[in-house]
């Protein structure tokens, strides 16, 4: 029963955290803007949290696992974590460059801001959920 309670609040935490991180690595990228040579950083936050969940990992008999997204079926064989990209959630990897530049620094500071906003406006969110869960869960502790 407790389980029920908590998983939510676990889903949420782990987001926040994700969020953190992400807007930890925007203004690293922000900041690096006009570093020479810089490449921007940034993870996929949806890919992150299933990570983080465990929803996007089927575990097989033999007590390894497949990540989903290269795999299609258990018997599959699975791919080491160098070659699927990361092996922690939320790991940076580089972002697309959507403009060249003359000292090969790939931050784009108008789409880097915007992610910034966004991200800062989710964590905001995220935080209200967390709030609002918790005083529902009060209350009904508390019986009113």
């Amino acid at each position: 029963m407790l389980d029920k309670m908590t998983n939510r609040m676990d889903f949420l935490g782990n987001a926040l955290v994700l969020r953190a991180e992400r807007q930890r690595a925007i203004a690293s990228n922000i900041a690096n803007a006009d570093t020479p040579g810089y490449v921007a950083r940034d993870f996929s936050f949806a890919d992150a949290m299933r990570e983080a969940s465990g929803s996007g990992v089927t575990r097989l008999a033999t007590g390894g696992s497949v990540g989903t997204a290269g795999a299609t079926d258990p018997r599959h064989i699975p791919l080491p974590a160098a070659a699927s990209g990361s092996s922690t959630p939320g790991a940076l990897g580089y972002s697309v460059q959507s403009q060249p530049s003359l000292d090969n620094n790939t931050v784009d500071l108008d789409r880097e801001r915007a992610n910034f906003v966004d991200n800062a406006v989710r964590y905001e969110t995220t935080l209200r959920f967390i709030n609002g869960n918790a005083k529902t869960m009060l209350s009904a502790i508390q019986g009113q």
